[in-house]
């Protein structure tokens, strides 16, 4: 198909998003636990091998596993693209998720902190990653009375990202876009005592440091701005339980100000501890590791 510009994208973009669309609104008719369970089987079947993203897990997996058997490689890539189809339909279910997160005892030293800088309406930075349901944790905070925003960085395929974009902002806080304007109300936002998320693990612009062994284009952007706010960085995870449905949530302890450069490594550091432990669930699927 040609790829004739549109307002807002190209007759590709607008063609995919049209048959994402379709499978997303047959997906919404089912129950919630078998719609999840669907999504994760499509994704790991279909969708991953066509679009190139098992490919690219495994490559990844290569990257940072090379003497892992290729068998268990495989095995983590096809869980890892499992749980990311989980994860783009529950957040398209964000109230039934919502009410499910409702739900969950958060556990973690970082508790004590948050409720702390809640309290002296001090900024609050959650740091976290493309990890288990990075959305999970974030509805928790938000039944238990805390606003969360967002930072994220928009989709290539504009169309996709008007929608997908409204299921971030349908709840919670306020969310921004990557970019000055975006940069600049997150800023805004925590300036006046609030808490916004914000992901760690894409590449960006700022330094080359180490990511699971690897050298890795990191944005020294969530540690520049607590310093200049004074901000509590905390960072949190939600860990998709046994069942493939209920999540876990940690909360850890707050990141220690100290250089940027040294906080982001913490940072990263305490993201490689979770996928350690539980590989499958980070998007092996991102260009993490671009030259």
């Amino acid at each position: 198909m040609s790829k004739i510009q549109l307002r807002e994208g190209t007759r590709t973009d607008w063609a995919i998003d049209l048959l994402f669309r379709g499978l997303i609104a047959g997906l919404m008719k089912l129950p919630y636990e078998r719609r999840v369970a669907t999504m994760g089987w499509i994704t790991r079947k279909i969708l991953a091998p066509a679009a190139g993203y098992l490919h690219r897990a495994d490559a990844n997996l290569t990257l940072i596993y090379p003497d892992m058997p290729p068998q268990e490689r495989k095995a983590i890539a096809r869980a890892c693209c499992d749980n990311f189809g989980r994860t783009i339909i529950e957040n398209y279910s964000w109230p039934e998720l919502g009410e499910r997160m409702a739900q969950v005892t958060p556990t973690g030293a970082g508790l004590s902190a948050l409720q702390e800088a809640a309290a002296a309406k001090r900024p609050v930075i959650f740091a976290t990653g493309h990890f288990g349901n990075h959305e999970a944790a974030r509805h928790l905070l938000t039944a238990q009375g805390y606003t969360v925003g967002g930072f994220y960085r928009p989709m290539n395929n504009p169309f996709f990202n008007t929608h997908y974009v409204a299921t971030m902002s349908s709840w919670g806080g306020p969310v921004f876009a990557k970019g000055r304007q975006g940069t600049l109300g997150f800023v805004r936002h925590l300036h006046k005592g609030g808490m916004g998320t914000i992901f760690i693990d894409v590449a960006a612009r700022g330094k080359v440091l180490p990511f699971l062994g690897q050298p890795a284009r990191t944005s020294l952007s969530p540690a520049e701005i607590a310093l200049k706010l004074d901000a509590v960085i905390i960072p949190y995870f939600a860990i998709r339980q046994p069942d493939g449905l209920t999540f876990a949530v940690e909360v850890e302890a707050p990141i220690t100000h100290a250089t940027p450069k040294k906080m982001m490594l913490e940072m990263n550091q305490r993201l490689e501890a979770q996928i350690t432990r539980n590989p499958a669930q980070w998007f092996w699927v991102h260009r993490r590791w671009k030259k």
